[in-house]
């Protein structure tokens, strides 16, 4: 078994943390590894968006209990693993991932913030979660940034597209609806499957375009040879 090299996730303030939660288990049904950065402002969105605080000196019990929650809000609806996550505090510019010697497969920022996104895009590196970013960039590994905001104004899409510019997969949280979503957590899934999919991870979150009009509806399920997080509808 070779040395650990994890995927970090960072969670910036903006609305979108069942999003956060769903790449989460993705990526952990998937065996990889995690770090994890959760900014400050993200957690003020997640106590508000379910109620669940993420306390650093609790942050395996708490994000247990937000993995295990359902995006229609139901507590465990999932039985998340997280063994093999390591929380690093949004604070802690001496952390691992503050380094590029530090090794990693990238990082995927779900969801993202317009204020994380003009800090990665300033090189601003304000805490932890924009510095790692900016060495993901350094380092010309994956950086996935989900932009979770509505309207966009034109500061933020020329920082998106400087973002692009460097190397980063611009990864608006746009849920389609060809998949054939019967659930809001379809809707949730078909984004994170999106993200994972940027990644190079393999997952069964949503089902593909096959080129035929309501396949969503007749078509098989996902390749039933790639991890599928067990939701509400395939529980």
């Amino acid at each position: 078994m070779g040395p650990r090299r994890p995927w970090v996730v960072g969670v910036s303030g903006a609305s979108g943390t069942p999003y956060a939660a769903a790449v989460l288990r993705g990526l952990l049904d998937a065996g990889e590894s995690v770090d994890l950065i959760v900014s400050r402002a993200s957690r003020l969105t997640l106590l508000d968006e379910t109620g669940i605080s993420f306390r650093d000196a609790h942050w395996r019990e708490d994000l247990r209990t937000w993995l295990a929650r359902g995006a229609d809000g139901k507590p465990d609806t999932f039985s998340p693993d997280v063994s093999d996550v390591r929380h690093w505090a949004a604070g802690d510019l001496a952390a691992g991932p503050s380094s590029g010697s530090y090794r990693t497969k990238g990082m995927l920022i779900v969801p993202a913030s317009t204020a994380c996104v003009a800090g990665v895009a300033l090189g601003l590196s304000k805490d932890l979660l924009q510095r790692t970013a900016s060495v993901t960039l350094k380092e010309r590994r994956a950086l996935v940034v989900a932009v979770r905001e509505t309207p966009l104004g034109g500061g933020t899409l020329r920082h998106l597209v400087t973002l692009d510019d460097a190397g980063a997969v611009v990864l608006p949280a746009s849920p389609g609806f060809y998949a054939g979503a019967t659930h809001i957590q379809d809707l949730v899934d078909f984004v994170a499957g999106r993200v994972l999919d940027a990644a190079g991870v393999p997952h069964r979150l949503y089902r593909r375009w096959e080129g035929e009009l309501g396949g969503s509806r007749t078509g098989p399920e996902p390749d039933p040879g790639v991890p599928r997080t067990t939701g509400p509808e395939s529980a």
